[in-house]
């Protein structure tokens, strides 16, 4: 079971919203639109998706690596090693983007 199950339903909602702003953008481009107003959607549709993001690494924090490290005693640990290096990997590229 994925850490955000018990929210999919309002991020595919966030997910939705974010597929018309970048629907909308593209018809601001068809339309010649102001190249600063077509910035402006773009950001704000770059906000969001990184909204997205953010919770879904809350969530895989509060629920993967936690359960990782709770069940580690098993094998010393590395399976919740395994699971902050990949939590620690996810944020450098979030921070990158």
């Amino acid at each position: 079971m994925t850490g955000y199950a018990g929210e999919k339903d309002q991020l595919l909602a966030r997910l939705k919203r974010v597929e018309g702003q970048v629907r909308g953008i593209a018809r601001m481009v068809e339309d010649d639109t102001y190249c600063i107003d077509v910035l402006t959607q773009v950001s704000a549709a770059t906000k969001a998706l990184q909204a997205v993001a953010l919770g879904l690494l809350d969530d895989h924090l509060a629920h993967c690596v936690r359960d990782a490290v709770a069940s580690s005693a098993a094998d010393d640990g590395a399976t919740a090693d395994a699971k902050i290096a990949e939590a620690s990997a996810a944020i450098a590229r979030l921070v990158r983007s």
